[in-house]
C-alpha cells in the first residue's frame, strides 16, 4: 500500500496527464471501474477480477492524493474513517457482550438504526439519501423506502396495472410526437417496470446486467460465425443474423457466476 501511494505521488509530480486531473474530472472513471469490477466478477475470471479491483483502488488512491495536496485529508484519513464506521455499525461484533446471538434480521435492523442516527439533521426527506447510485438502483431503493413507509401498491396485480397505464400513456405521447412528453412517459414506464420487479423480489440492476451479458455473448457468436463464413456483418441481412442469433440461443451455455444458478434452475 505504501508503494502504491508513493507511485501515485510521483505520477502527480511528473506525469502531465495526471497533473491535469481534478477530483471532478476523475469521478466518471470511478464509476466505470466499479462497473468493470462487476463485469469481471460476473464473468468469473480471477485474473481480471484482481486487475479490475486494482483499477478501482487506484481511483481511491488518486482522489486521496489530490485532496491531500489541498490539505483536506489523505489516504490514512479515509482508512480511519471507514474503519471507525465499520466498528460503529457492527456493535454486535465489537461489543459482543452487549449484543449476543442476534439474527441476521436483527443485525440489519441495528445497522439501519445506527445509520439513521448518523444522518440525523442531514436529509430533508427520507428519500434524499438515495441519490448516489445508478438510476435503476435509485429507483428500486426509493420504491423500497417508500414501501417501508406504507406508500406502496397492495398487490403485484396493482403494480402490473400501473405499468399498463404508463405504457398506454407512452403510446399516446408517441402519437402526439412531443419529444419531452415521450421522454417523460418512457421514464414513467421504466419506473413502473422496476416497481413490478421489486414486488417480485428482483433486482432490476442485476437482471438487466445479466441480460446485457447474455446479449454480448450471443452477439459475439454472430460475429464469430460471420467471420467463419467470410461474410461482412454489415452486409448480412437481418434474416441471416436472426438465424445465427437462434443458433446462439441453442448452443451457448451460461457463463461465469451464473453457471451454478442456471444448472440449479434446470434441475428444478
Amino acid at each position: 500500500m505504501e508503494k502504491l501511494l508513493e507511485i501515485m505521488q510521483q505520477l502527480r509530480e511528473k506525469c502531465p496527464w495526471d497533473q491535469q486531473q481534478t477530483p471532478s474530472s476523475l469521478t466518471r472513471y470511478a464509476i466505470e471501474e466499479a462497473y468493470e469490477v462487476e463485469a469481471a466478477i460476473r464473468a468469473g475470471d480471477l485474473d481480471e477480477i484482481r486487475n479490475e479491483l486494482g483499477d478501482l483502488l487506484l481511483q481511491v488512491v488518486f482522489q486521496a492524493q489530490m485532496f491531500s495536496e489541498q490539505g483536506a485529508f489523505d489516504f490514512q484519513d479515509i482508512v480511519n474513517a471507514i474503519s471507525e464506521k465499520l466498528i460503529r455499525r457492527h456493535p454486535h461484533v465489537f461489543q459482543a457482550e452487549k449484543f449476543q446471538n442476534l439474527s441476521s434480521e436483527q443485525v440489519s435492523a441495528l445497522w439501519k438504526q445506527i445509520k439513521q442516527q448518523e444522518k440525523q439533521g442531514k436529509a430533508q426527506s427520507r428519500l434524499d439519501e438515495i441519490k448516489h447510485a445508478p438510476a435503476l438502483v435509485q429507483a428500486h431503493e426509493i420504491q423500497h423506502k417508500a414501501a417501508q413507509l406504507g406508500f406502496d401498491f397492495e398487490t403485484i396485480e396493482d403494480a402490473y396495472a400501473k405499468l399498463d397505464e404508463e405504457l398506454a400513456e407512452l403510446q399516446q405521447a408517441i402519437k402526439n410526437q412531443k419529444a419531452d412528453e415521450i421522454e417523460e412517459e418512457f421514464g414513467d414506464c421504466l419506473f413502473s417496470l422496476i416497481n413490478v420487479g421489486r414486488k417480485l423480489g428482483l433486482s432490476s440492476e442485476r437482471a438487466l446486467l445479466a441480460t446485457i451479458h447474455k446479449f454480448r455473448h450471443r452477439f459475439a457468436f454472430i460475429e464469430q460465425q460471420a467471420q467463419r463464413q467470410q461474410k461482412d456483418l454489415q452486409e448480412m441481412s437481418l434474416a441471416e443474423m436472426d438465424e445465427l442469433w437462434e443458433q446462439a440461443k441453442r448452443q451457448l451455455k451460461p457463463q461465469g457466476i451464473f453457471d451454478e444458478f442456471a444448472a440449479t434452475q434446470q434441475q428444478t
